[in-house]
């Protein structure tokens, strides 16, 4: 390592190292340096040839567990049902299952079927290793979410959008009623009512 490697660890780093005394910013570098600042390629098999140069992200979901859940996982394929908020990055609250309805009645979860593209990328990704009970905070870049056009005027172009979610029951999605005929697009799953489901 070079000596400006320091240097650059600080740059790339989280902001909290930066902010720390220099004496133990040194102890934490230690510690974090081969995660911040080398990205390093993961090994591969030896039939794949290398690819030299720095390895990039472009932008990554990330998220913080506030509460773990002891009931069924989320399982890929499952029907979700979900209680959530949403906000921009400026406070705005653009949405949530928790306000009441115009007519006053209270909203059921959402329900949508894992990884069947009916919601934005970052939520079908969002909910992996969580089980029901467990709520979790989302941080999602707008690659993720509703993309550079965004969705006016709630959300505007290119909006990183925070989640706070709570899965509050999982589900198998229903039975197709008829074979999809050959050479046409099988239906998205559907997901059964929130009253089926049973959840008191």
């Amino acid at each position: 390592m070079n000596a400006l490697a320091p240097a650059v660890a600080m740059l790339r780093c989280p902001s909290y190292i930066r902010r720390m005394n220099p004496r133990f910013a040194v102890i934490a570098l230690a510690v974090v340096t081969s995660g911040c600042v080398l990205h390093r390629s993961p090994a591969l098999a030896s039939n794949i040839p290398p690819a030299p140069g720095e390895m990039r992200t472009s932008f990554a979901l990330r998220h913080i567990d506030v509460a773990q859940g002891t009931g069924a996982l989320a399982e890929p394929r499952k029907c979700f049902f979900v209680h959530y908020t949403g906000w921009l990055l400026d406070g705005r609250k653009f949405d949530s299952s928790r306000d009441t309805a115009a007519n006053g009645t209270t909203r059921n979860p959402l329900s949508f079927a894992q990884g069947a593209r009916r919601v934005i990328a970052g939520w079908d990704l969002g909910f992996e290793g969580m089980r029901v009970g467990g709520r979790r905070r989302l941080f999602i870049p707008y690659q993720l979410a509703y993309g550079e056009a965004g969705r006016p005027p709630a959300i505007p172009p290119k909006s990183e959008l925070i989640f706070d979610v709570e899965l509050v029951a999982v589900a198998d999605t229903l039975p197709r009623a008829e074979p999809t005929p050959r050479g046409q697009t099988a239906p998205p799953p559907a997901c059964p009512t929130w009253a089926a489901v049973g959840v008191k």
